[in-house]
């Protein structure tokens, strides 16, 4: 087999693309301080699966992104709406809604879809050492369908990102400016995360969506310790990603173990890295009588 359904060429292409397009949303989380939004989000599509299958019975393909994406709006909303009633903090409402939401949708595949290809271990773990198995013919050349979704999920990420860049940038450090200038920044963070829920769908097939949330927080994370623009910050932040499916697929062939798992682990030396370099240049500025850095100011 060649081409793009090569098992090597498909799998190393569908980490990589999966991991830009979280590394790339997952930035703008990072900075705003809500990483764990993108966990909330990955066990709470589900919910938006299962629904979206009860009323038009697809199981694949754009209502079930649409579904997710839903979801993860909607969980997010409730998870503000408790945080604002000042009677939980954000840590517990996300405690609350995600399991809450999660459960509901596991409950409705077994009763409702019981004998329907709706696997929720699939969901949340995924398998991406099989994603050249599954493959779709376009204008000739054979794809696998989970290295398509991915690669048009982040197309349109990065279209949404470049197009509505200053808005986000105002609306991740200067929420009140953001009004201000009249650039709606609570819709601005809600088509955010509708597309991190439709790109959590689009990834898992390949990786899982607990998987996906390491490619969401850690690179960001790595990145952050390392830059002090935003627009460094989101570059190495999917460079991280890209490095990381080659040596995380290579280690998973080494000690034969989870090709996705080995991938999202892979990500830990950078940060490892990131934060010792960060540790470093503190104490060396330190001894030199220097105020420290500050890292991932709002500069483009």
């Amino acid at each position: 087999m060649s081409g793009l359904a090569n098992p090597t060429i498909a799998i190393l292409l569908t980490g990589m693309l999966v991991g830009m397009a979280g590394a790339l949303l997952g930035s703008f989380l990072v900075l705003r301080g809500n990483s764990m939004l993108a966990d909330a989000i990955s066990h709470s599509i589900l919910f938006g699966i299962a629904l979206a299958w009860l009323a038009t019975g697809e199981t694949s393909g754009a209502v079930q992104i649409a579904g997710a994406a839903l979801s993860g709006v909607l969980a997010v909303f409730l998870i503000e709406t408790l945080a604002r009633s000042r009677r939980l903090r954000d840590d517990a409402a996300i405690g609350l809604v995600f399991p809450a939401l999660f459960s509901i949708g596991v409950v409705l595949i077994n009763v409702f879809a019981r004998d329907v290809h709706l696997d929720e271990h699939t969901v949340l773990l995924g398998e991406i050492g099989f994603v050249w198995l599954d493959t779709v013919t376009v204008a000739g050349l054979v794809v696998p369908r989970a290295l398509l979704a991915s690669a048009t999920l982040l197309l349109v990420d990065a279209l949404f990102v470049l197009a509505f860049y200053n808005a986000l940038k105002l609306a991740t450090f200067d929420p009140g400016l953001a009004r201000a200038l009249g650039l709606a920044p609570g819709l601005v963070f809600y088509a955010h995360l509708s597309l991190l829920s439709g790109t959590a769908v689009a990834a898992f097939d390949a990786v899982g969506v607990v998987l996906f949330v390491t490619f969401v927080v850690v690179p960001p994370a790595a990145a952050y310790l390392l830059c002090r623009r935003l627009s460094s910050l989101i570059a190495v932040a999917m460079l991280i990603a890209v490095a990381s499916a080659p040596l995380g697929y290579g280690a998973a062939l080494w000690l034969d173990v989870s090709v996705g798992g080995a991938m999202a682990l892979a990500t830990a030396p950078f940060l490892v890295g990131a934060f010792s370099w960060r540790r470093w240049r503190e104490r060396r500025r330190y001894r030199a009588g220097q105020p420290p850095a500050v890292s991932a100011s709002s500069s483009a």
